[in-house]
């Protein structure tokens, strides 16, 4: 397993080791907190020797990564070296039913259709209440009606806008889904403020995910993996980002 360089990942070299916690274990662990049998990462001696320090070996975890959607025996001929992100993430974003991918998108541009696309499942299965308080912990009110077209419209008009309000987004569906698949919330979204926020999430994001993994077990064991890594993946490139634009003041104060 080798990291090929990858323009899509390289950002992964300015996270911390906490924030690099939740993509490891989605890359690594099973539902059950148990190693996947499938993973390279934990026997990889960097990682023995620093682990759980894991920005010393970012590299090897965007390996992993490129390795997970890659074919076996094309890795093999190309020297260890899996694929790059850009068509791990197509192929995550045809899987999970998201639409209108466009040669020209950006990696964050199709990461936030494949979050939109398991926000608006959720929010179908919300019921007009949790419409409502979704609403408010997204700043639509200004809406005519809370239907779910308007609200995974509104969602879309956030995640596009970029900035604070889609960091917070992407945390919450992004936290709703690691409880949904693990059990847990993230490490990244540690703050009791936060577990409340992203509580109106959980249920639905989940529901919405139940039927999803019956698409995920006939797609293969890969996509059980990439599709989580891509969200995560999402969200720190989202907060990267809203560090270099001097939001990490704002977003310290909810994580």
């Amino acid at each position: 397993m080798a990291y090929r360089y990858d323009p899509d990942l390289e950002f992964l070299g300015e996270m911390t080791s906490k924030d690099l916690t939740d993509l490891v274990d989605a890359l690594t662990k099973d539902k059950n907190g148990e190693n996947l049998w499938t993973e390279e990462l934990t026997v990889n001696a960097s990682y023995k020797v620093h682990y759980p320090n894991h920005a010393k070996y970012w590299q090897l975890i965007a390996a992993e990564l490129q390795c997970f959607g890659a074919n076996s025996l094309m890795t093999i001929f190309r020297g260890g070296k899996g694929v790059l992100y850009r068509e791990i993430l197509t192929d995550v974003a045809n899987k999970a039913g998201a639409k209108n991918i466009e040669r020209s998108d950006k990696a964050l541009d199709i990461e936030d259709k494949i979050l939109s696309k398991l926000l608006g499942d959720a929010i179908d299965k919300m019921t007009e209440s949790e419409r409502n308080e979704f609403a408010k912990l997204v700043g639509a009110t200004n809406l005519k009606n809370f239907t779910p077209a308007a609200l995974t419209g509104a969602a879309q008009i956030i995640f596009k806008s970029g900035g604070f309000k889609s960091f917070q987004l992407t945390l919450m569906v992004a936290n709703a889904v690691s409880r949904a698949l693990f059990g847990r919330g993230l490490a990244l979204a540690g703050n009791a403020a936060l577990m409340r926020t992203a509580a109106v999430l959980t249920g639905p994001v989940g529901w919405a995910l139940t039927g999803a993994w019956t698409a995920v077990d006939i797609a293969g064991p890969a996509f059980r993996v990439t599709l989580p890594a891509v969200i995560q993946v999402a969200l720190l490139r989202k907060k990267h980002q809203a560090e270099r634009d001097g939001l990490l003041e704002e977003i310290n104060s909810i994580i």
